[in-house]
């Protein structure tokens, strides 16, 4: 072991002390300044914003970048995060749990209001889609899983920031024009919001079903959803 892989550092004075690892701080660091950035960054914007050496960073950038963790841009030369943490996320059994659960009841609101849906959830200050259903029509808007979008700009952003007074938003799409976004929560046993439930609503000579009672459907969905979280029988919520 090098003397950089590990010392021994003071505990809070709560419980027994323990180790800094330098090289995994480092890795750490990069991943969460990757993670909050909306483009890439190059090799000496990163040590600057970590506050290290382009030296110091080398080795680290290097093996993340071989792990699969972040990617560098061939063009560029900028470095940006992967989609690995995602994809480790769903591999996680709460959030595999989450889809599960909501798949049926969203097949079901797209067959009825033959709109597509999707369900969201907060991942690293970001919206992250978990799960997707299209809609059966011909014509139809369809969110890819595993999309992120700013929480500030986006009406599930809005939802899953506690902001759905009366249960639901419905708010015109802040990136697509002609689309209106009709969100409502997803609660989990404690009350708290764990997911957003979106329809991207589009009013076109295909649109079957009115927004109005695309909204109510989507209600119903929303509380289906959360009531199998919460452990209450379909038969309860409907």
């Amino acid at each position: 072991m090098t003397a950089e892989a590990a010392r021994p550092v003071s505990g809070d004075g709560d419980g027994p002390p323990g180790y800094a690892v330098p090289a995994l701080d480092k890795a750490l660091d990069v991943l969460e300044l990757l993670a909050e950035q909306g483009g890439g960054l190059t090799q000496a914007e990163v040590a600057a914003a970590v506050g290290r050496s382009v030296s110091q960073l080398f080795r680290v950038l290097q093996r993340l970048e071989r792990r699969g963790w972040i990617y560098r841009d061939a063009q560029s030369g900028l470095y940006l995060l992967s989609t690995r943490m995602f994809d480790l996320s769903t591999r996680h059994p709460p959030l595999r749990g989450l889809t599960a659960l909501a798949l049926g009841p969203m097949r079901d609101l797209a067959e009825a209001v033959h709109q597509s849906c999707n369900l969201s959830v907060l991942d690293a200050n970001r919206v992250r889609v978990i799960a997707q259903v299209e809609s059966p029509s011909d014509f139809g808007f369809r969110v890819r899983v595993g999309a992120e979008f700013p929480v500030e700009t986006t009406a599930a952003g809005a939802v899953l920031s506690g902001q759905a007074a009366g249960g639901y938003l419905r708010r015109d799409d802040a990136m697509q024009p002609g689309i209106t976004d009709l969100v409502v929560p997803i609660t989990g046993t404690g009350g708290d919001t764990v997911a957003a439930l979106t329809v991207p609503y589009i009013a076109t000579s295909f649109s079957q079903t009115g927004a109005g009672d695309v909204l109510a459907a989507l209600l119903a969905a929303g509380d289906l959803i959360s009531g199998r979280l919460q452990g209450i029988p379909d038969t309860a919520t409907r």
